[in-house]
């Protein structure tokens, strides 16, 4: 048991690395973008259905992506859960 709530806990801090990442622009080569597309190929296959069901509310002509956010959110719950 304690090793699922480790588990999750390090998606979920996966989850944080991936969307601060987002916030900084980066080249398609070096460190940072390989380290960019792994963090993609195992978070996206939660965010994708989330973004399909949530809306993008726009502030100031940007849409703000809420589905991390609901992500950990989630995973904040099952980890208390179980």
């Amino acid at each position: 048991m304690r090793l699922i709530h480790l588990l999750l806990s390090l998606y979920i801090w996966v989850f944080i690395v991936a969307a601060l990442l987002s916030w900084f622009p980066s080249s398609s080569t070096g460190g940072v973008a390989s380290l960019r597309r792994a963090l993609m190929i195992v978070t996206e296959p939660v965010l994708r259905p989330l973004r399909q069901i949530l809306p993008r509310p726009q502030f100031g002509g940007v849409g703000i992506d809420f589905s991390v956010l609901v992500a950990i959110i989630a995973l904040e719950i099952i980890n208390a859960v179980i």
